[in-house]
């Protein structure tokens, strides 16, 4: 017992030996493993959106030569008598700003009100009344989130210029809507967009619900050959396809944040092993006398070990811990203006975080163990402090 507490504590005088080093060691550590960790979940959640449970039942159908081609308002007929088919809306994005911002942060979309309702399925009108947005064709349902990062009220008038279609939006938020995946957007009467647009006849694509989860994929195959040889056919596709193809159009975004996050690793390995090879050297009279006292090398790389383990794992604990708090207490949407809703450390990341640090710690003392393996105790103590 008294003896593994002498070792214990001769570890820990090692270890913080000089004050300084160590303690930048540390900050070097932490700082890098806060930096993977915000790496890997930005990239999650860029290339993995979030997805509600009732996602499994919806389905979006666009053209299928673009998702810039409209498709024509009589296909809505069509859809809605497909076997498996609960009910279908037109889904139009409006893509407008609001105010004097010069990015749209929060989606418009053009919906048939008396069909939506349905698609809500996990949420619920926390403000206002969803029958004043149906009766009201100027009027729109918006997200909390949105309401409350703006201020808003139910009554509000909202004003949207124009970016993919030549005409300007004025709605009213009659109802506020809550406890979805995504609480930001804005969804207006897609028949004020038709009229503005000089009766359009057009949308931009088709939401549908199936009426269950297994019907999906047969759905997806008869909406497809439904529309076949057509002059404007569709790709049916799920909710969750639909996000990830949207996705990929910001490019290889795990190649970009997969090759930062190695050069992180990268910049770690290099300040671990620099660490311990400093403090190492300072020590080889000290390390000589224990292998004249009769310590065996796998006891010194053991205490070496420890040593680097200890601070690389003191590192990992104040960045990922640093990072998991700055992330749960801050205001994500103000700070990202919208949009990111949702940033969320997953103990998986937590975890991936502390592994790399761990094996770095290990890593890191290969280097000053084999230095000490091939020293001799005579030339051990020959060297100056």
């Amino acid at each position: 017992m008294s003896r593994g507490l002498s070792i214990s504590s001769f570890i820990l005088k090692n270890a913080l030996r000089n004050g300084r080093r160590a303690s930048l060691t540390v900050a070097s550590v932490a700082i890098s493993c806060g930096l993977l960790v915000t790496l890997l979940t930005l990239q999650r959640e860029l290339t993995v959106p979030p997805e509600s449970e009732t996602a499994s039942f919806r389905i979006i159908a666009r053209n299928k030569v673009s998702l810039t081609q409209p498709l024509p308002v009589r296909q809505m007929a069509a859809i809605q008598k497909i076997e498996g088919v609960r009910q279908v809306t037109p889904f139009t994005y409006f893509g407008g700003l609001f105010r004097e911002e010069t990015a749209t942060s929060w989606a418009q979309f053009g919906v048939e009100p008396t069909r939506f309702r349905e698609f809500l399925l996990e949420g619920r009108i926390s403000q206002g009344s969803y029958e004043a947005f149906v009766k009201d064709r100027n009027s729109c349902l918006l997200g909390a989130d949105t309401l409350r990062r703006y201020g808003f009220r139910v009554g509000d008038v909202l004003k949207f210029t124009g970016t993919f279609y030549p005409v300007d939006l004025e709605l009213r938020i009659a109802a506020v809507y809550e406890g979805t995946i995504d609480d930001r957007n804005c969804f207006f009467h897609h028949k004020l967009l038709d009229e503005l647009m000089g009766d359009w006849g057009r949308v931009g694509t088709w939401y549908i619900l199936a009426e269950t989860a297994d019907a999906v994929n047969g759905v997806i195959s008869r909406v497809n050959t439904t529309f076949s040889n057509t002059s404007a056919e569709v790709r049916a596709e799920t909710e969750r396809a639909f996000q990830l193809g949207f996705v990929s159009m910001f490019g290889n975004v795990k190649l970009l944040f997969g090759s930062i996050s190695a050069v992180v690793i990268f910049t770690l390995v290099l300040v671990c092993m620099s660490t311990m090879s400093m403090a190492i050297r300072e020590r080889f009279r000290e390390l000589a006398v224990l292998k004249a006292l009769g310590f065996r090398r796998r006891e010194i790389f053991a205490f070496i070990l420890a040593e680097s383990f200890g601070l690389a794992l003191c590192g990992a604990v104040v960045g990922i811990g640093g990072v998991w708090i700055f992330w749960n207490t801050i205001n994500l949407q103000a700070l990202t203006q919208g949009f990111l809703p949702y940033f969320e450390v997953t103990p998986r990341i937590m975890a991936t975080g502390g592994l790399v640090a761990a094996l770095l710690g290990i890593l890191a003392a290969i280097g000053p163990t084999l230095a000490m393996a091939r020293m001799s105790v005579v030339q051990g103590l020959k060297t100056l402090d």
